[in-house]
C-alpha cells in the first residue's frame, strides 16, 4: 500500500496555505507566518520557525513538509551570469538563468521538463519532452536564486527584481502550477514582486491567453519571430493551430483586462537568412500597425542540433531601424551568458524525452551533415 504524499508547503499559495490551517483548526494569520519563514527568510526546516508554537511545529513536521529541487550543477558566466540546473522529481533535469544588468537582476525561469512544442531556432524543443514542472519547483527556482545570491541573508538587496517564464517550456501548457507560482511571487508575504516585473512569455497557446485574465495581471510577452503565417509556422508550429491574427487578437483581450498603461513585448528571433530581410522588418512594422506593442529583436544563438545561423551585425541594425522609423520601441536583446550556453534559445538541460523528438533531430542532423560532405566548409560548419 502506498502512503499518501505528505502536502509540501512550498508550493502553496497565502489562500491554500490558509485552508491547509484551518484544515487543521489552526488560525489564518499561520498562513503568512510559514510563507514568510519559507520565502523571505529562506528557512525550510520547520522547527525553526520559531514563532510557531512548539506543538504546531511538531505536527507539521509529522503531517507536512517543505521540499524543493535541488541543484545539481552551477556555472558562472564571464560577464557574471550565472545557470544553475536542478533536478526535478521526474528525474530530468531543467535549468534557470540569472542576468545581473544595471539597476535589476533577472531569472529566467523553467516552466517544463523540455517543451511539447518544437519551434526550430530553440535548443530546449529539440530535447523533446518529459513532464511538467510543480508549483514547488517553479518557485523553488527563485527561492534557489535568492539562497545563493545572498537575498534571505541580506548580503545583497532583491538580487532577483525580474522574473521571466522564458525558460525550459511553454508555460500556458502548465497553466495552474504556472498560475500558482506567479501568485507567490508576486505576494507581499512571499517575494514581492510588481506585476509589471514578472513576465509570461508565450510562443501562442491562445485558449489559455484567453483564461489569464481570471488568474494573474503579470505582464507578457508573445514569441512571434515571422511577420506572416507562412514564415511563422515554420519556426514556430501551433501557429497552424492559432495563426497570428488569432493570437494578436487574444492577446488584445488580456491587455485591455489590466487596465493599465502596459504594452506586451513581441520577441522576435532573428536568424540569418530566414526571417531577417528588409522585408520582413517592412511587413512585420505593418502587422503590428494597430498593435501597441515593444519589439525586442534577438539575434539567433547556435546551438548543436540547429543549421540556424547568427544575422550579421548590418542586419541586425537595418531590421531595427526599419521598426524604429515606423514608430516602434525596439530593444535588441544582448547576448548574455553563451560562454554557459545560458544565452536565450539555448537552455537544453538534461530530460528523458517521452517523445523521442531529440533522437529524430539528431538522426536529421546527421543526415545533413552527409549531405553537405560536398562541400567540405559547410560540413565543417554543420559539425
Amino acid at each position: 500500500m502506498t502512503l499518501a504524499a505528505k502536502p509540501n508547503l512550498a508550493g502553496m499559495s497565502l489562500a491554500q496555505l490558509r485552508d491547509y490551517f484551518h484544515s487543521l483548526g489552526e488560525k489564518p494569520f499561520r498562513a503568512a507566518q510559514v510563507l514568510k519563514w519559507i520565502h523571505q527568510r529562506g528557512v525550510i526546516d520547520i522547527q525553526a520557525m520559531t514563532d510557531i508554537s512548539k506543538p504546531l511545529r511538531d505536527r507539521l513536521s509529522a503531517e507536512a513538509e517543505i521540499l524543493l529541487p535541488k541543484i545539481v550543477e552551477d556555472y558562472a558566466s564571464e560577464d557574471g551570469s550565472y545557470k544553475w540546473i536542478m533536478e526535478v522529481a521526474s528525474g530530468s533535469r531543467v535549468e534557470m538563468v540569472y542576468i545581473p544588468e544595471s539597476g535589476r537582476g533577472t531569472l529566467c525561469i523553467s516552466s517544463q521538463a523540455g517543451c511539447t512544442l518544437d519551434c526550430s531556432f530553440c535548443a530546449t524543443g529539440k530535447q523533446g519532452f518529459n513532464s511538467n514542472l510543480t508549483v514547488a519547483e517553479i518557485i523553488g527556482q527563485l527561492w534557489w536564486a535568492n539562497k545563493r545570491l545572498g537575498g534571505f541573508d541580506g548580503l545583497a538587496e532583491r538580487p532577483v527584481s525580474n522574473v521571466v517564464m522564458m525558460g525550459m517550456g511553454e508555460p500556458l501548457l502548465n497553466f495552474e502550477p504556472v498560475m500558482d507560482a506567479l501568485s507567490l511571487m508576486m505576494e507581499d508575504c512571499a517575494y514581492g514582486l510588481s506585476k509589471r516585473k514578472v513576465t509570461i512569455s508565450t510562443s501562442g497557446v491562445v485558449p489559455a491567453i484567453d483564461r489569464l485574465k481570471d488568474f494573474t495581471d503579470a505582464s507578457i510577452a508573445v514569441s512571434l519571430h515571422a511577420p506572416n503565417d507562412q514564415l511563422r509556422s515554420q519556426l514556430v508550429p501551433i501557429n497552424k493551430k492559432y495563426p497570428i491574427a488569432m493570437l494578436l487578437n487574444s492577446v488584445k483581450g488580456y491587455m485591455a483586462s489590466l487596465n493599465d498603461k502596459r504594452v506586451p513585448v513581441i520577441e522576435y528571433t532573428l536568424i540569418a537568412g530566414v526571417n531577417d530581410h528588409r522585408q520582413h522588418a517592412r511587413e512585420l512594422a505593418e502587422l503590428l500597425r494597430d498593435f501597441p506593442c515593444k519589439i525586442n529583436i534577438i539575434p539567433f544563438n547556435p546551438f548543436s542540433m540547429s543549421d540556424y545561423r547568427r544575422p550579421s551585425s548590418t542586419s541586425i541594425t537595418n531590421f531595427r531601424q526599419i521598426l524604429q522609423q515606423a514608430g516602434y520601441t525596439v530593444t535588441v536583446r544582448t547576448t548574455r551568458a553563451d560562454d554557459i550556453g545560458a544565452a536565450c534559445g539555448q537552455l537544453v538541460g538534461d530530460v528523458a524525452d517521452q517523445t523521442k523528438r531529440s533522437s529524430r533531430h539528431i538522426a536529421k542532423r546527421a543526415e545533413n551533415i552527409i549531405a553537405a560532405s560536398s562541400d567540405p566548409a559547410r560540413a565543417t560548419e554543420l559539425a
